[in-house]
């Protein structure tokens, strides 16, 4: 039996941005029937937690080759194509990914140069989203080690 590929840190990484969005929400809610107010800071620390499990979500389902596709292209497909098609696949998903890494790097940068802070709690804005062009960086690299155990043959697609 093959062992399932792994991504342990942005495994984690997602179950901790959960368990601080349930946190922070259920004492949100707790001080709103309580007090009749709620905290200030809970929308935009959950909007940053989300967009970091979504990423953090996304880069586990590469590496354990779980991203929705249409597989029926490709068991129609002889080898040969097979392989040439997720090759192309693979260089799509780089090209995205890159772009993302790229322009959110641009982003953080000019975040820091012009000091931007955070509408709601006054936080420097590039803190937020420093994780953007890092998680993109994640799922590429687990992009790479999945296309390569899928062309070895470590790992088998879906049938």
């Amino acid at each position: 039996m093959k062992q399932t590929p792994d991504a342990r840190p942005e495994r984690w990484l997602g179950a901790l941005a959960l368990v601080i969005i349930a946190v922070i929400s259920l004492g949100n809610v707790v001080t709103r029937y309580l007090t009749g107010g709620s905290f200030s800071f809970t929308e935009e620390f959950s909007v940053f937690l989300l967009v970091v499990l979504t990423f953090a979500g996304a880069s586990v389902a590469l590496r354990r080759n779980r991203h929705i596709r249409i597989g029926l292209l490709e068991r129609a497909l002889p080898a040969k194509l097979r392989q040439a098609l997720t090759i192309f696949q693979a260089g799509c998903g780089a090209l995205v990914l890159g772009l993302i890494i790229w322009f959110g790097v641009k982003l953080v940068w000019q975040e820091y140069q012009w000091e931007s802070l955070s509408p709601g709690l006054g936080l420097p804005q590039w803190w937020y989203l420093f994780w953007l062009p890092l998680l993109a960086f994640a799922m590429l690299v687990r992009l790479v080690q999945q296309t390569r155990d899928r062309l070895s043959g470590r790992l088998e697609d879906e049938s």
